[in-house]
């Protein structure tokens, strides 16, 4: 009888310590969901946010749109150059194929010749120059376009959310840390796309 009442205290004993540390672990957990809420709630009281520009560009439909326009136009210039360029890479064989035949019938048409051929590597060369210039301004021009998009969207924006400054947050820039909470990328992304395929309905119905 006496070793039967020491076996029941000791399970006693074991389950009050049991139900105290459960009680403890959960009262632990509350109080740190309670803190992390309130940070996240006192974080976003703060009149600051930030876009991921990397994410926002790959995810928005009118960002999407201009670079596929950008990469056709690159695609259909260095057809065009590469075309050319073949063309001169078959007259300089034919032309080496000749001066190893001795085929020319003097050394005058021979340089002739050579002179036309040095004009039209200098005139690829100039084409090749003038064809990544223009697709530099293209760039930067679709960068502007872009740029002003989302600036005027981001003053609308502001107007209903009490935002005063607005970060991007980028691999390079000078952001080095954020909370989460800050970020209002894929907000920002879902209302821009939602405006460019409405705009496009439009478009489509007229």
């Amino acid at each position: 009888m006496k070793n039967t009442s020491i076996v029941l205290n000791a399970i006693l004993f074991v389950a009050v310590i049991v139900l105290f540390f459960l009680v403890l672990s959960d009262g632990s957990s509350s109080v740190e969901d309670a803190d992390e809420q309130t940070t996240k709630e006192e974080i976003q009281d703060y009149p600051i946010a930030y876009i991921n520009t990397d994410s926002l560009l790959m995810n928005y439909e009118y960002a999407q749109y201009l670079n596929e326009e950008l990469m056709k136009k690159e695609e259909s210039s260095r057809a065009d150059f590469n075309e050319r360029a073949r063309v001169f890479q078959d007259d300089m064989r034919a032309f080496q194929r000749k001066v190893q035949n001795n085929a020319f019938l003097s050394l005058e048409r021979a340089q002739k010749e050579e002179r036309k051929l040095r004009q039209q590597e200098q005139e690829l060369q100039e084409l090749n120059n003038q064809l990544s210039n223009e697709l530099m301004k293209q760039q930067e021009q679709m960068n502007k376009e872009l740029r002003d998009t989302i600036t005027a969207f981001l003053e609308e924006y502001t107007k209903k959310h009490p935002l005063k400054l607005v970060l991007s947050n980028t691999m390079g820039d000078n952001v080095l840390y954020a909370h989460d909470a800050l970020n209002i990328t894929d907000e920002v992304v879902a209302i821009l796309n939602e405006r460019y395929e409405k705009a496009q309905k439009e478009i489509e119905e007229e």
